[in-house]
């Protein structure tokens, strides 16, 4: 897996940049990071069990925390910070953001629920 070579957080625009050593670049929203988040709070402790997460729409990020070489833990202001985002996971995201963020708008729907923005 590449590696990543810069990581900006633009607390205006919500969005958590990353560029990688094979010459990736995503922008990914603190709502999409948030939705997404690898902790067991949000994808359970098994298959079928994960929580799906509403009203993200505003949530930002406050803080990066280097765990090792190999991921970060990211606090949000809505108090979740559990949950390591590996750079393979990150990764996973920005190549995958379209069906993932698809696959959370038809599960918002599914559930009746209508995203504010």
């Amino acid at each position: 897996m590449p590696n990543p070579t810069d990581v900006d957080l633009h607390q205006a625009s919500r969005v958590l940049e990353i560029r990688f050593d094979d010459g990736s670049h995503f922008e990914l929203s603190c709502e999409y990071l948030r939705v997404n988040s690898p902790s067991a709070e949000v994808k359970g402790h098994g298959p079928g069990q994960g929580v799906l997460q509403v009203n993200k729409e505003d949530v930002n990020i406050t803080r990066i925390e280097p765990v090792g070489n190999y991921a970060v833990r990211l606090y949000f202001d809505d108090g979740h910070h559990t949950g390591l985002y590996t750079w393979d996971y990150l990764y996973d995201l920005g190549a995958n953001k379209e069906a993932y963020w698809q696959q959370y708008l038809e599960q918002l729907a599914a559930a009746g629920y209508q995203r504010r923005s």
